[in-house]
């Protein structure tokens, strides 16, 4: 059976339910989604957590009858004049937003909605279905519109389906970000900074840093250049270079003694600036700058979600101006740096989407033709499947996006590489050739993480907030049994921090039991616990938050263990 459509008549099913107990609700659209499915209502009074078991046991009523699905054609007229009489507004603005004269019906029972479908034959196929939580929802994602109440659900063939599904979202409550950054205190947002705008604590900021710092020494590594561009750029260049024109809704402009500027969204017109501020050979490329650079997008604020969707966030940045026939060798390095860097990170499994030419684009064709057989000769040497998404490129040219899977199988967009000889051409860039000709290089940008935030986002869930010692905020907690050897901590404490650990000492006045509660909370890679005859020897009592208890150990003998698993970046 097709999920998809399984899910659909599921989400029927539910908007019969509703209207079965509160008929004056309005109705919205129905759409299947990943995992699931929705439906927008219009209700005066707001829905209850409660109440999405009355609608489960309605549906399973409607389910027990076994109505059939009945597709019906109508003219627009007729359909309005139905529609009209039942006083579902929004389902007479979707029937004027409908090109074809004609529209479909299903009736199921005594319920009837728009619908293209397809459906399942009758309501009784559905065998194992689940509301989940309520939302709001502008109609039509637009905040000027009515806000809508949406129901999120799912529907899956079998129970031991939907019971597995169920048991991964309670896996995936646990390892919320937003959870854990609070937990751990790693970030906050708070209403007087504004949405979407994120405070790092100190342990967050340490494990920003720790990311950064690996990056950027990998891109150094690899033959790339630092370069750092201001925050704040003139109108005028975001005109030129079309994001004014493609993005404008999505940045934020003001202006100073009558100029106009607006925070850059994008890092890309300042490299084109510093290529262009002096002239280039052909022996000179590829040229690879790169900048951990901060951006700031609008936003809507219903669209926000912790550190996966903000309006201020980071990008490892970078772009490679090259020569036409190094293009698709540039794009196999990126891939190659993009697979080892997740490996480092331990994320094993990736999914890759090459996007091609949206409606609203600019460049030529034979220039978008080239640019999408770069890419995808790229990914052919490189022996990697991938779903193509048509029409869904950047407005300057088609691109390659590497999504990585969790422990939970869940995708994440990460990085990106768009080949764009469009911007080229607009900055006017050039280099001399080998028989002293001006030619135009091509131009390529790409992300490694892609946003810090949302990297850092995806890295805490797939640990459970447990993350390896090389990234820990917080690597060693010792815990002195009392202050007769607190003396003996404080020098455990000197000689790891001497080794460029880092480490915490808990000498609050608690028991034993609750410091040893706490550090398991803060999820810290490796307890000490030291009392009189480990200062006696010169030992420690290790407990590792992977394996347990380790037994007693010598300090010499715990600096290199700790020493060789850093250096290994063990996951």
């Amino acid at each position: 059976m097709d999920l998809n459509i399984l899910r659909h008549s599921t989400s029927h099913i539910m908007a019969q339910a509703v209207k079965a107990l509160w008929p004056d609700v309005k109705l919205g659209i129905g759409p299947s989604i990943d995992d699931g499915f929705y439906y927008d209502f219009d209700k005066k009074e707001p829905f209850e957590p409660e109440d999405l078991e009355k609608i489960e046991e309605k549906m399973l009523e409607i389910i027990r009858d076994d109505h059939k699905f009945e597709r019906s054609e109508l003219t627009k007229a007729e359909a309005s004049k139905l529609f009209k009489k039942k006083g579902e507004k929004y389902k007479l603005e979707l029937i004027k937003e409908i090109p074809e004269e004609t529209v479909t019906i299903y009736k199921n029972g005594n319920f009837v909605d728009l619908c293209r479908g397809p459906h399942i034959e009758s309501t009784g196929e559905v065998k194992a279905f689940k509301l989940l939580s309520i939302a709001g929802a502008y109609w039509h994602g637009i905040e000027t519109n009515p806000m809508m109440q949406r129901i999120y659900g799912t529907a899956f063939e079998t129970e031991a389906d939907l019971g597995n599904y169920l048991n991964l979202l309670e896996e995936a409550r646990k390892r919320d970000h937003r959870v854990l950054g609070k937990q751990l205190e790693y970030f906050s947002f708070n209403e007087e900074v504004g949405p979407g705008l994120v405070l790092y604590h100190p342990k967050g900021a340490m494990l920003r840093y720790l990311i950064e710092d690996y990056i950027r020494k990998e891109h150094l590594k690899r033959g790339y250049q630092l370069v750092v561009g201001p925050h704040v750029m003139k109108s005028d260049i975001w005109v030129r270079s079309g994001h004014f024109e493609y993005y404008k809704e999505n940045m934020y402009i003001f202006k100073i003694e009558n100029q106009e500027y607006a925070l850059k969204p994008m890092n890309c017109p300042g490299h084109i600036l510093v290529y262009k501020s002096r002239t280039r050979s052909y022996k000179d490329l590829p040229i690879k700058y790169f900048e951990l650079g901060t951006v700031y997008r609008n936003e809507k604020s219903g669209v926000l979600h912790g550190l996966l969707r903000v309006r201020g966030f980071t990008q490892d940045d970078a772009h490679i101006f090259c020569l036409r026939e190094q293009v698709e060798e540039e794009i196999v390095k990126v891939i190659d740096f993009v697979i080892d860097t997740l490996n480092v990170f331990g994320f094993e499994d990736f999914s890759v989407e090459l996007s091609t030419r949206p409606a609203k684009s600019i460049g030529k064709d034979e220039d978008w033709d080239a640019a999408h057989h770069a890419l995808s000769g790229a990914l052919k040497k490189k022996y990697l499947r991938y779903k193509v998404n048509e029409g869904e490129g950047a407005f300057y040219g088609p691109k390659i996006d590497i999504k990585l899977k969790d422990a939970l199988k869940r995708e994440w967009q990460c990085a990106t590489i768009q080949c764009d000889f469009a911007l080229p051409e607009r900055f006017d860039l050039k280099y001399i050739g080998e028989d002293g000709k001006e030619y135009r290089p091509i131009m390529l940008h790409r992300v490694i993480l892609g946003s810090l935030e949302r990297f850092t986002g995806a890295l805490l869930e797939h640990f459970g907030g447990a993350l390896p010692l090389w990234l820990s905020p917080t690597q060693v907690i010792i815990i002195p049994v009392s202050e007769k050897v607190l003396s003996y901590a404080r020098k455990v404490e000197r000689a790891l921090t001497e080794h460029g650990f880092r480490i915490e000492l808990d000498h609050r006045n608690e028991r034993l039991q609750k410091k040893v509660r706490d550090a398991e909370m803060e999820k810290v890679p490796y307890m000490l616990v030291v009392g009189e005859k480990e200062a006696a020897d010169g030992s420690l009592s290790v407990r590792s938050k992977a394996q347990g208890e380790m037994g007693r150990l010598m300090l010499d003998e715990f600096i290199q263990m700790m020493k060789k698993e850093v250096l290994e970046k063990v996951k």
